[in-house]
Parts: structure tokens; C-alpha cells; sequence
């Protein structure tokens, strides 16, 4: 995020395609990590976009399966390379738009297994065609259909470069490939889905439903604030629980108890949130464990679980904090 969010405990780093992992050491290296890396992808030319050559994928063909891909041959293109192995019907990607994928990385000549998150049982998503990625996914994964699987054949030029990454094993010559599952999209008027939930209790605030990418309203009653956590729905998706230890993707606005002044809103700055619950302030760690993914929750955070004596920027110390989150994935 260009904006850091007064939420982080721990600032998040540009979502970047890092170093490589062992598959069989579980490493997180490879996946787009919200950790700040040394390294990011090199300066890719914008060239043409050809079919192949590819791979041969021998095993879990379909969506959603774990691929098994055959061992390069031949010299890669050095152009990049993105094939389409079954097309989705959903709407096409967009460039700032958040997308979640699964994904498996392999080495084009070796073909070692760097990563996937087939295994992990947890998509990444990232902002594509911004700089945030490696270039040869900012590039090949702009336009395409939402459910589809595609397979791409990334020259150095389009990664990282003559420099590589050696950490990883990966030479400045390797062209790397992937099998990629665009599992969803989401944009800056992305919203909460689900079942409206009746606010009846006049001694908390009032969340607004609407769900046409505006920031909701929220209007905090003349009444003192409450001194522990409270966590509502005020739309109840149908997605899974949050777990304590997740990285989730959202909407949220914060304005102030006493006054109801905003002090921060992705709505206002055109930009989704993405952060660890591990990183964030107690008072969302714990107000949004549970919650289901495509809810919106009402969290009203007492001091002691925000930022207590310290004031922030737009938010003076010792003040309860009201928020609207719209929950749109797990990471």
C-alpha cells in the first residue's frame, strides 16, 4: 500500500514475488509476500504475449487440482509465454484489480518445484499491472477470465532478471513457469456479501448496508462509549470462519466515538487493505476471529485494545474507535 494504514501494528511491505522455496520444507518464500523484500522484480520490457511453448501438464489437469508439470524442452521463448488450459466464465481481470489465485512454480529446465499453495490450502492475492509483482504476471494475467487456468512460461527479462535469485536457486538464465488458478478479483468498490443483520441495540452504532462500493455510513449514538469489545454483523456472509492466524484482504472505514470524525477509509483512498490479523491492532485480532468471510462487522474498539494513551495521526489518545469491515477474502 503507498498509504500506510494507522491499523498496522507492523508496517506491511510492497506485495512483492520474493525469493523461492523448498516444496518439501514448506518455505513461504516464493508466494507474493507482505514482507519487505531486498529484492524486487526486475524491469520487465512490454512485448508481445505468445502461446507457448509450455510445459505439458501430466497430472491434476483441471481447476483447483494440483498441477504436475513435465520438465521443460527445448529452449523457452523469450518472449513471455501465457497459455490458456481451460477458460473460466467470470469477468475479466483488470489492471489495480486484487486478484487470488492458487499457483504452482517450477524451474523450465530442472523442473524443481520452487512452491505452490495447492498444499498450503491458502490463496495469494496481490494488485496486478502496478509494479507489485513479477513482471511477467502484471503482464500476462491482465484480461482473463475469472475460474480460468492458465500456464506461463516467464523468461528472466519478465522475473528477475540477469541477477536471479540465488538464494532460491534460481539462475539469471532459468525461465520459470507456472499453473495459475485465477480464483477471484476484487476492486476498489468491492463490497460485503450476504444476509442484512438487524442492528436493534440503540446503545451501539449504526452501520449503513449498502453494498454499491460507497463507503457505509456510520452513526455513533450520544451515549458513552462501551468499555469492552464489541464485534456485530451487520451483513453475514457465507464464506469460512476467520482463524487469529489469517491474512485477510478488506474494506473498512474508522471514524471516532466521541464526535464520529473519520480518521481513515480505503474507501476514501481507492484502495483495499491487506494485513495479517497478527499485526493489527487487538481490538480487530479479536473482532474479527470468527467472523465469515463476505461480512460486514460493526467493531467497536475500547483504548485498552486500540492504541490507549499513544494518539495517532487523526486520533487523539485514549480514544474508542468504531469500525466497518467488510471482510472480502482470506489470504
Amino acid at each position: 500500500m503507498r498509504r500506510r494504514s494507522v491499523l498496522l501494528a507492523v508496517p506491511a511491505g510492497l506485495l512483492t514475488l520474493a525469493g523461492c522455496g523448498d516444496e518439501e520444507s514448506g518455505s513461504d518464500k516464493t508466494k507474493p509476500s507482505q514482507e519487505p523484500t531486498n529484492q524486487s522484480p526486475s524491469p520487465a520490457p512490454t512485448g508481445k504475449i505468445v502461446s507457448g511453448p509450455v510445459p505439458a501438464i501430466t497430472a491434476g489437469k483441471k481447476f483447483g487440482e494440483k498441477p504436475k508439470i513435465a520438465k521443460g524442452t527445448g529452449k523457452p521463448s523469450q518472449d513471455l509465454a501465457v497459455k490458456t488450459i481451460s477458460q473460466g466464465d467470470g469477468r475479466k481481470t483488470a489492471k489495480g484489480d486484487w486478484i487470488q489465485i492458487n499457483y504452482l512454480a517450477q524451474i523450465w529446465d530442472t523442473g524443481k518445484v520452487i512452491d505452490n499453495t495447492f498444499d498450503k490450502k491458502k490463496t495469494a492475492a496481490f494488485p496486478i499491472g502496478k509494479g507489485q509483482v513479477l513482471p511477467g504476471w502484471d503482464q500476462g494475467l491482465l484480461g482473463r477470465n475469472l475460474g480460468s487456468r492458465l500456464e506461463l512460461a516467464v523468461p528472466p527479462a519478465y522475473a528477475y532478471g540477469k541477477q536471479g535469485q540465488p538464494q532460491a536457486g534460481i539462475k539469471g538464465t532459468d525461465t520459470l513457469v507456472f499453473v495459475i488458478d485465477l480464483v477471484g478479483a476484487f476492486d476498489a468498490k468491492s463490497s460485503a456479501k450476504g444476509r442484512k443483520v438487524e442492528q436493534s441495540d440503540a446503545d451501539l452504532p449504526k452501520v449503513s448496508t449498502n453494498t454499491d462500493g460507497k463507503a457505509p455510513s456510520i452513526t455513533v449514538p450520544k451515549k458513552s462509549a462501551p468499555k469492552k469489545l464489541v464485534s456485530e454483523y451487520v451483513i453475514e456472509g457465507d464464506g469460512k470462519e476467520v482463524k487469529k492466524t489469517d491474512a485477510l484482504l478488506v474494506q473498512y472505514k474508522g471514524v471516532l466515538w466521541d464526535g464520529g470524525k473519520e480518521f481513515d477509509s480505503t474507501y476514501k483512498r481507492g484502495e483495499l487493505a491487506q494485513f495479517s490479523l497478527q499485526q493489527v491492532v487487538k481490538g480487530w485480532s479479536q473482532g474479527l476471529t470468527g467472523k465469515k468471510v463476505g461480512s460486514r462487522v460493526l467493531i467497536v474498539v475500547p483504548p485498552d485494545l486500540g492504541y490507549g494513551k499513544a494518539a495517532q495521526k487523526g486520533i487523539p489518545a485514549n480514544s474508542t474507535l468504531v469500525f466497518s469491515v467488510d471482510i472480502l477474502a482470506v489470504l
